[in-house]
C-alpha cells in the first residue's frame, strides 16, 4: 500500500493542488518550528542564565506567543483545505467509476457483485477522509519538517544531528512492516464488509420470495454471523493500530532520550554551550512529531486507501470503445459467426463455438444449461463483451460491421435490452419515475401507445388499477411492484421503442402461465413488424413460437453427436420448467 497513489494523481485531480497547498504549508509550517524553537531557548536562557526580566524578554515572549498563533491559523487552514480536497476528489473519484461501471455494462461488476460494487462507491470512497484531511498533510510534514532540522540542526552540533539522522529512518521501517501486516486486517475487513453488502442485497431482493417459503427467520443467523465477523475484523485492526502507535511513540522517545543524554553528558564537560545544547533539545521532537503522526494516521487512511486501489481496478478494466461506423437505417440482421467470448481471470471461455444468423421478423432463441454464455452472448452483442474468436456482427442491407467497429451509442439506441433482473430508469424529475416514464424512456411516445404496449405485455389492467394511472410515482427500485410486474413494464418500454432489435433474457421466468401467454403473443408481434428478436428461453412456450433454436453448452459439458430436434429441445425445456 503505498503512501501515495500516483492514480489518484490521474483519477482525482484536485489532489494534484491539494498537495501543492500542502507542501507550501510544509515549509512555512518548517520554517515557524525552527523560529519557536530559537525564540523559545532565547527567552529560557536569558530568564535562567542571565536573569533577565519581563521587560527585557517582553518582546521575545510575543514573538512566540505570535509564533504559537500562526501555527495554529495554519493547522485551521490545513484542515479547511484537506476537508475540501477530500470532497472534491471523492466526488470525482465516484463519478469516474459510475461512468466506468455504467461503461463496462452486464458484463462488469455491478452485475457480478452489485452488493461489493454500492459499498465500494459510497462507504468505501467516503473513508478516504481520513487520508485527505490527516494522512496525506501529515505525510507532506513529514518529508519536509525533519529535513528542515537536519540542516539547522547540523549548524549547532554534529553530533545530536548524526543522532537523530541514524533514529530517524527506524520509524519509517517499523511503519512499513507494522503497514504490511496492517494491510492483510483491512483486507480482510474488506472482504467481510462485501460479503455482507452483497449478501444483504441478495436477502432483501429476495424477501418476498424467502417470506412465501417461510425461510425469512432462517437468514437473521446468517445477517448476524457476517456481522459478528465484521466486528471483530474491525476490532482486530483498531487493536493493531493501537499497538502500533505505542510502539512508534516509544521509538520516538527512546530517539530523544538519546539526543538529550548525549547533549547533557557534553554540557556537564563543557563541550557545548549552553544556548546551543538547549536550541537542540528543544528542536530536537520536532523532527520526530511528523514521522510518528504519520503513522498514527496511517491506520484512519488504510482503509480508504484499500477502497481507492480497487476503484481503480475498476477504473483500469478496459470498457469497450467501439468504433465510429454507423449502420444505415433498415432492419437489422445479426451474424454470428464461431463466436468464442473468455474474460480475464477465467481458464475456460464463458462462450464458445456459437454460429447463427438471426433475421428481421424472424424470433431466434437461445437455450442450454446454466453457465452455457448464453447471457454472455447478449452482452457481446451488446457491445459490452469483445470477442476472442470469431466475430459478432450487425448488416443491413448487405452492409456487414463488426459490433466492435460500430458506434456502440447509436448502436445501442437501435436495440431494446430486457435483463434477467428488470431495472426502472431513473427520473428527471425526481429518483423513482412514473410508470409513463418507465415505459417511454427516451422515446417520444403518446399515452395511446404506452397503453397499447402494457396490453400487450399483460399489465394494462393492473396499471389502471393505480390511483393515479400513468401518473402513478413508482417507488425506488421498483419497491411495491413483484418482479413478474416489473419484467412485463421493462417487456413493454421495448414493445413501445422504435428499435430494430430486441434481446430478451428469459423475459417470462418469474410469470404465471396466463400472463406468459400474453408476453409470448406479444413477442410474437414484435416479430411480425419486421423486428429482430432473440430470447434467452428455459421454458417451452417461447421455445415453440421460435424460427430457430440454438443450443449453447457449458464448455467441457458433454456435446451430442447430432443438432438437437425441436422436440427434444422442447422436451428438455418442459422438464427443466416443471424443476424450477
Amino acid at each position: 500500500m503505498r503512501p501515495l497513489d500516483p492514480r489518484l494523481l490521474r483519477y482525482a485531480r484536485s489532489t494534484r493542488g491539494f498537495i501543492a497547498l500542502a507542501v507550501v504549508l510544509g515549509v512555512v509550517t518548517a520554517v515557524l518550528v525552527i523560529v519557536q524553537a530559537r525564540l523559545l531557548s532565547d527567552v529560557i536562557v536569558r530568564v535562567t542564565a542571565e536573569g533577565a526580566g519581563w521587560p527585557e524578554v517582553r518582546d521575545t515572549a510575543v514573538a512566540v506567543l505570535g509564533v504559537f498563533v500562526a501555527r495554529a491559523l495554519l493547522a485551521w487552514l490545513a484542515e479547511v483545505a484537506a476537508v475540501r480536497a477530500s470532497a472534491r476528489a471523492k466526488q470525482q473519484l465516484r463519478e469516474s467509476a459510475l461512468t466506468h461501471v455504467l461503461a463496462l455494462g452486464p458484463a462488469g461488476p455491478a452485475a457480478h457483485s452489485p452488493g461489493e460494487t454500492a459499498a465500494l462507491i459510497t462507504r468505501g470512497i467516503d473513508a478516504l477522509d481520513g487520508y485527505y484531511a490527516r494522512y496525506l498533510p501529515q505525510l507532506v510534514l513529514a518529508v519536509i519538517v525533519p529535513v528542515a532540522v537536519l540542516l539547522t540542526v547540523l549548524g549547532q552540533d554534529l553530533l545530536s544531528t548524526l543522532i537523530i539522522a541514524v533514529t530517524l529512518p527506524l520509524i519509517p521501517v517499523f511503519m512499513a512492516l507494522i503497514g504490511m501486516y496492517t494491510k492483510t486486517q483491512v483486507d480482510r475487513q474488506w472482504r467481510t464488509l462485501a460479503v455482507l453488502s452483497g449478501h444483504f442485497l441478495d436477502l432483501v431482493s429476495g424477501l418476498p420470495t424467502l417470506k412465501a417459503f417461510g425461510r425469512a427467520r432462517s437468514q437473521v443467523a446468517a445477517i448476524r454471523g457476517i456481522g459478528d465477523r465484521y466486528r471483530s475484523t474491525t476490532m482486530g485492526v483498531l487493536r493493531v493500530s493501537f499497538l502500533s502507535s505505542l510502539a512508534l511513540e516509544l521509538l520516538a522517545t527512546l530517539s530523544v532520550a538519546l539526543v538529550a543524554v548525549s547533549v547533557g553528558l557534553r554540557l556537564a564537560e563543557g563541550q557545548i554551550t549552553y544556548p546551543v545544547a538547549l536550541f537542540v533539545l528543544l528542536l530536537a521532537p520536532e523532527a520526530y512529531l511528523p514521522l510518528r503522526l504519520v503513522g498514527q494516521h496511517f491506520h484512519a487512511a488504510a482503509e480508504g486507501l484499500g477502497a481507492a486501489d480497487r476503484v481503480f481496478t475498476i477504473l483500469e478494466t478496459p470498457a469497450p470503445t467501439g468504433g465510429d461506423v454507423a449502420l444505415p437505417a433498415g432492419p437489422v440482421t445479426v451474424v454470428v459467426e464461431d463466436l468464442r467470448v473468455s474474460y480475464p481471470g477465467r481458464p475456460d471461455p464463458a462462450l464458445a463455438g456459437a454460429t447463427f444468423s438471426a433475421l428481421p421478423g424472424t424470433v431466434t432463441a437461445v437455450v442450454g444449461g446454466s453457465g452455457g454464455g448464453k447471457s454472455t452472448l447478449l452482452n457481446a452483442i451488446l457491445g459490452f463483451a469483445g470477442p476472442s474468436h470469431g466475430r459478432v456482427a450487425a448488416s443491413v442491407d448487405g452492409v456487414v460491421v463488426d459490433v466492435g467497429s460500430l458506434d456502440l451509442e447509436a448502436w445501442r439506441a437501435r436495440i431494446a435490452w430486457l435483463p434477467q433482473r428488470a431495472q426502472l430508469p431513473g427520473s428527471d424529475v425526481s429518483g423513482a419515475p412514473s410508470v409513463g416514464e418507465a415505459v417511454r424512456l427516451r422515446t417520444p411516445a403518446s399515452d395511446d401507445a404506452v397503453w397499447r404496449a402494457l396490453e400487450a405485455a399483460g399489465l394494462a389492467d393492473e396499471i389502471r388499477a393505480l390511483p393515479s394511472g400513468l401518473a402513478t410515482r413508482l417507488e425506488e427500485d421498483g419497491t411495491g411492484l413483484s418482479v413478474g410486474q416489473l419484467q412485463r413494464l421493462s417487456l413493454a418500454r421495448a414493445l413501445v421503442a422504435p428499435v430494430d432489435l430486441v434481446l430478451l433474457d428469459e423475459p417470462t421466468a418469474a410469470l404465471d402461465a396466463r400472463t406468459e401467454s400474453a408476453v409470448v403473443g406479444a413477442i410474437q408481434r414484435l416479430a411480425e413488424r419486421g423486428t429482430t428478436v432473440i430470447v434467452v428461453a428455459h421454458r417451452p412456450a417461447l421455445v415453440e413460437i421460435a424460427h430457430q433454436i440454438v443450443r449453447l453448452e457449458r464448455v467441457g459439458a458433454p456435446q451430442a453427436s447430432d443438432e438437437p430436434t425441436r422436440e427434444a429441445v422442447l422436451a428438455a425445456a418442459t422438464i427443466r420448467t416443471a424443476g424450477w
